[in-house]
């Protein structure tokens, strides 16, 4: 994704940034839905960053005090509208491999995206990262570890190295990974940083396995033009044995139109798909407000069998398709562990420089009462172990033998 460049604008004065940044900790302090599990001390957060905001006399000297204000919340879900060219890039829509600390401390990765740097260079689950630009591993979370916690436990710490291993916008990458116990380094971002400008040849690809169908989503799931390119794609499907739908590349989550659209399509009568929680009215008033969304079915739907491939890389309205199709009891789930983006975003603007942010505000949850981010596949994969003895593409792979 290419950085959003700041539109000129009037200047303000001190006054005006800091009535912005007390309209920022308040909107986060009565509508962020998931304070109850951080480890966020949010008063503490602006005891803390109340100085340095009492000095902000620029555009861009506000933009990097809000994003460092969302480290204390790590969640990858909160972000801004705009970012400056040095800022760090946003998990998962611009990185390229997803990481976890193991038990015994390694930074071990999990997953990596498809046909981006990372994968290019050659680095696979299962690998140990080392250092990220000759910063050992331990050093390199630091600056993404916030300052209010009141202890740090393996959300923050995996926060803190994804967002490190994302890196920034206009810095290179040098990645020190170890694997069978051999150290090499590589350079994801040579000659060029894919991320920053990732292309597709059309919103649908669609293929033919044998005579199962394949339908992969490329990362279109806020663009309404998606339904009548999916209803063309599915169409085309409709006298396959069973179908699989790829939602590996969705980081950028989506809107529900488009989602009720696609699964419109694979039932016959109306059902629920999942829950809401917002969970500022029980902060407000005491009083839980929590409710079922449906999806109506659409004309001509398809009834055969259906796998629904993820990984890391499907998010936010991806996840929601994935649990949908799994409580409608409708297609088998195979891949890994999504991005465990929290909840439903709502999106806001500060009154005087305009910056736009947005955060989870709503939780969401699978039929069964299940968290949207706690969702694991019913036909989990673990990619580190699968790799060494499988083909290139484990899950797509094990679908297939699924559906056939």
């Amino acid at each position: 994704m290419l950085p959003r460049a700041l539109p000129a604008q009037a200047k303000l004065t001190p006054q005006q940034y800091r009535a912005d940044f007390d309209f920022f900790w308040e909107v986060v302090r009565d509508n962020y839905a998931y304070f109850d599990k951080k480890q966020t001390d949010w008063n503490k957060a602006r005891q803390l960053y109340q100085p340095q905001a009492d000095t902000i006399s620029s555009r861009r000297a506000m933009v990097r005090l809000l994003e460092n204000m969302f480290v204390e919340l790590y969640d990858n879900h909160a972000s801004l509208s705009t970012n400056r060219f040095d800022s760090q890039r946003l998990v998962p829509s611009g990185s390229d491999l997803y990481a976890e600390f193991s038990a015994d401390g390694r930074a071990v990765v999990l997953d990596v995206r498809q046909h981006l740097g990372a994968e290019k260079v050659g680095i696979r689950p299962g690998m140990e990262i080392v250092s990220i630009n000759d910063v050992p591993v331990a050093q390199a979370i630091q600056p993404f570890i916030g300052k209010s916690l009141r202890r740090i436990d393996a959300g923050v710490r995996n926060y803190a190295l994804n967002a490190a291993l994302a890196g920034k916008h206009n810095v290179p990458r040098k990645l020190t990974v170890k694997a069978a116990g051999t150290v090499k380094e590589y350079l994801p971002d040579q000659p060029m940083m894919l991320q920053e400008d990732v292309r597709y040849n059309g919103l649908v690809e669609t293929r033919l396995l044998g005579k199962v169908g394949y339908v992969k989503i490329n990362n279109s799931l806020s663009n309404n033009g998606l339904i009548q390119a999916f209803d063309s794609a599915l169409t085309r499907m409709q006298q396959t044995s069973a179908l699989m739908l790829d939602l590996r590349d969705t980081p950028n989550g989506g809107n529900t139109t488009v989602a009720r659209a696609i699964l419109g399509r694979f039932i016959t009568k109306e059902q629920a798909y999942q829950e809401h929680e917002l969970v500022a009215e029980e902060r407000s008033y005491g009083v839980k407000r929590k409710w079922r969304e449906l999806v109506s079915p659409r004309p001509k739907p398809y009834e055969r069998p259906v796998a629904v491939l993820v990984n890391h890389w499907t998010a936010s309205m991806g996840e929601g398709i994935t649990i949908a199709f799994d409580a409608m009891q409708r297609a088998t789930v195979v891949g890994t562990k999504l991005a465990k983006l929290n909840g439903a975003i709502y999106s806001y603007k500060l009154p005087n420089s305009g910056i736009g942010f947005s955060l989870p505000a709503e939780k969401l949850y699978h039929l069964n009462g299940t968290l949207r981010e706690n969702y694991r596949p019913r036909m989990f994969i673990d990619l580190g172990k699968a790799n060494a003895a499988s083909g290139p593409d484990v899950i797509l792979d094990t679908a297939l033998r699924l559906l056939r």
